[in-house]
């Protein structure tokens, strides 16, 4: 779920930097207008999953620990 999640909200921040550099929506040109509901659907999952990757910052410790004592246990 991670995983999806960074690459939704990758695809978002690249579209955002397309607007911001160019004034160019790639998902509303791709999908019939930032008002269709293909669109929106899109500006959803994005927001979805920013708010997703907020949880990434708090887990971040335990995926390290986990990472730690999966190594020593290996070792």
């Amino acid at each position: 779920m991670d995983r999806i999640a960074l690459f939704i909200l990758l695809v978002g921040g690249v579209n955002w930097g397309l607007v911001g550099l160019f004034q160019f929506d790639l998902v509303a040109w791709a999908f019939g207008g930032a008002g269709s509901v293909i669109s929106r659907i899109i500006y959803i999952l994005v927001a979805l999953s920013a708010v997703w990757c907020i949880s990434l910052f708090f887990r971040r410790n335990e995926l390290l620990e986990t990472d730690k004592d999966t190594h020593h246990i290996n070792n």
